[in-house]
């Protein structure tokens, strides 16, 4: 039974020629993302922002502006209102009461409870989450903080394994996967919790371990191809690399995807940033981090070793009677 292949043995796509496209593509998304961000802002879920998030299903999909009101005639401030995950499954997120602490947002959320079932019948709570300011202040900080460290850890771990423009190229390849992904956020409104906190750490792992690949497969043909220029050995190194992409980044589509469009709502948001997340890595892999030893100078004869004392100051050398020399 013969194996099914994905690539031909004898693939020779030339990935580098579009490099300036791709770098031209990457930048405008950097771009817009953080365009997005500044003005838009990230939906922040009440891990991030504070406050209280009640998750309600009705029989019927509800007038969100007329729901919107109802709940603003409780006199517990002005609610968010949107879907979540369908129609008829609703989240309402208010802002916790000045006063009363956790008796407060008790009677906040048993007030909506009883406004629901009374002007929707069949509507029931499926929960309740509160957070307090306070610690929606260290979430957001112990996050960023994470997202960031785990960023450099990775740079420095690229930087000690092979050499310093390896570990540049990483850096700005993680930053490249993480901006557009946020931008995606920013422009979606999608909830942003810890889910997605989650999700984009473990982007960061996997658009690792696929970079790592490529280039070790650089530095091996680094060795083996001495005369072989810069560009041409990349093309090689990633073509030959190409089938374990694809299996890899393949498998983990058809997951993610599963999840996406089967998966309970609860996971809806760390499902969707990591799908962007592993498309974009995939493409950032090839035509970022690859690139850009290019554009660091890198040289088949970059990582040599430096004799200082040439061959003609050496001498010509001797010979033994059987040939070996001296």
């Amino acid at each position: 039974m013969r194996l099914l292949k994905l690539v031909p043995d004898n693939t020779n796509i030339d990935f580098l020629k579009w490099r300036g496209i791709a770098f031209a593509i990457s930048s405008l998304l950097i771009a817009a993302s953080v365009a997005l961000i500044a003005i838009k802002g990230l939906n922040f879920g009440v891990d991030f922002a504070g406050g209280q998030v009640i998750q309600a299903t009705f029989q019927q999909p509800p007038a969100l502006d007329d729901l919107r009101e109802r709940i603003g005639d409780l006199g517990h401030g002005e609610a968010a209102v949107q879907e979540f995950g369908s129609p008829r499954n609703i989240s309402i997120r208010m802002q916790l009461p000045d006063e009363g602490g956790a008796e407060g947002a008790n009677r906040a959320a048993q007030d909506v409870r009883n406004a629901l079932e009374a002007a929707y019948p069949g509507a029931r709570i499926d929960a309740v989450e509160t957070v307090s300011g306070k610690v929606s202040e260290e979430l957001v900080r112990a996050g960023g903080l994470a997202l960031l460290l785990a960023m450099i850890g990775v740079s420095i771990y690229i930087w000690i394994r092979f050499e310093w423009q390896f570990g540049v190229g990483a850096l700005f390849s993680l930053f490249h996967d993480v901006t557009i992904t946020l931008g995606f956020f920013a422009l979606t409104q999608m909830e942003f919790d810890l889910n997605v906190v989650a999700a984009l750490l473990t982007l960061i792992g996997y658009s690792l371990n696929d970079t790592i690949v490529i280039y070790d497969r650089i530095r091996e043909n680094l060795r083996k191809f001495r005369k072989m220029e810069i560009a041409p050995l990349i093309n090689l190194s990633v073509n030959e690399t190409l089938s374990r992409t694809i299996a890899t980044n393949l498998s983990m589509l058809l997951a993610l995807g599963a999840l996406f469009f089967l998966g309970p709502d609860v996971i809806f948001s760390f499902t969707a940033a990591l799908l962007i997340s592993v498309i974009i890595g995939t493409y950032s892999t090839a035509y970022i981090a690859a690139p850009w030893l290019i554009w660091l100078k890198v040289t088949s004869d970059s990582f040599l070793p430096k004799d200082p004392v040439s061959r003609a100051e050496r001498g010509p050398r001797n010979e033994t009677p059987d040939g070996a020399r001296v």
